[in-house]
């Protein structure tokens, strides 16, 4: 299984961006994908899931502000995230994992992206 983000940058608060994961390997219809973020001297902490269903999960400081989605037929899967914070500054990591439990534990993912940075200061 291979995962490539890409879509980060530098954006100033309150701006948007959007992140992409293209994944091979493994058809998206058979596993949970996930975004995870991980800022300097913080632990990994848990963005958004979509489980094979297409059904959404997201963590309590990004609910309200980001969306995932996934194209099966594309294999990729998106992070649009908006209103952006200087807080939501971090690397961002795209996750894949079999089976739809746990899915906010970082443990529990098996298959990981490079990650890609975003950076929100004005």
């Amino acid at each position: 299984v291979q995962l490539v983000e890409s879509g980060g940058g530098l954006v100033e608060p309150g701006g948007s961006l959007r992140l992409s994961c293209v994944v091979s390997g493994v058809a998206l219809n058979n596993v949970t994908m996930a975004w995870f973020r991980q800022a300097p001297g913080k632990e990994r902490e848990f963005a958004a899931a979509i489980w094979a269903s297409g059904f959404q999960f997201y963590g309590d400081s990004v609910r309200d502000r980001f969306t995932i989605s996934k194209n099966n037929a594309r294999r990729t899967v998106n992070l649009q995230m908006n209103t952006l914070k200087p807080e939501d500054t971090a690397v961002y990591y795209c996750a894949a994992k079999y089976g739809p439990d746990l899915y906010a534990q970082y443990i529990h993912y098996k298959d990981w992206g490079q990650g890609t940075q975003v950076t929100v200061s004005s």
